[in-house]
């Protein structure tokens, strides 16, 4: 397994103090939530049990980030969620979300691909390329921090999603629950 591969080892001291063992030092949540933004997979164990916590952490830098407006769970599905910990469906949730998450991923990475490489007669059409950047910098704000891949399309990529963007993601978060709902009634 390559240095890249390999999850990146955190370990928690007695104190609750996050140490990172490649770099030797402390590292708070949001640098741990950095890390796997850019890809890297981590590892959290308890130095003196052995324990890994590492899904006690991710679910704390979930939490953290809710609580701070960074809503990206409907209240819904976090209620359908609640519900499969005392349902049949507990053992129907993780597979169903790991699917989701993998048919997303892979459906941007093509979508990406498509925009990148097919030449298109539109391309000599005026503003093409300004609405090339804008559809990248909806996918990169869409899909953020996913560890996905995405173009660096210059600085109009890092503007805020347009109104109509930000409908289309509210468009997909409903579908997402709706999903969610029909999947908790199975």
């Amino acid at each position: 397994m390559t240095e890249a591969q390999k999850p990146l080892l955190i370990k928690r001291y007695a104190s609750r103090r996050l140490y990172n063992t490649e770099t030797s030092d402390y590292v708070t949540l949001e640098d741990i939530a950095g890390f796997i933004r850019e890809g890297r997979e981590v590892q959290i164990v308890d130095l003196k049990s052995g324990d890994d916590l590492t899904r006690q952490y991710l679910l704390q830098i979930i939490a953290e980030h809710e609580s701070r407006g960074e809503n990206v769970l409907p209240v819904d599905v976090l209620t359908d969620l609640v519900r499969s910990y005392t349902t049949q469906a507990q053992s129907v949730v993780p597979q169903f979300l790991a699917m989701s998450f993998n048919m997303l991923r892979e459906g941007q990475e093509k979508m990406l691909e498509n925009m990148q490489s097919m030449p298109s007669p539109m391309a000599a059409m005026p503003g093409f390329d300004a609405l090339t950047r804008q559809q990248q910098s909806f996918l990169k704000t869409m899909m953020g921090g996913w560890g996905l891949p995405t173009a660096s399309t210059g600085p109009a990529a890092e503007t805020a999603p347009s109104g109509t963007e930000k409908d289309e993601l509210a468009q997909i978060k409903k579908q997402l629950a709706e999903l969610q709902s029909k999947l908790a009634k199975l």
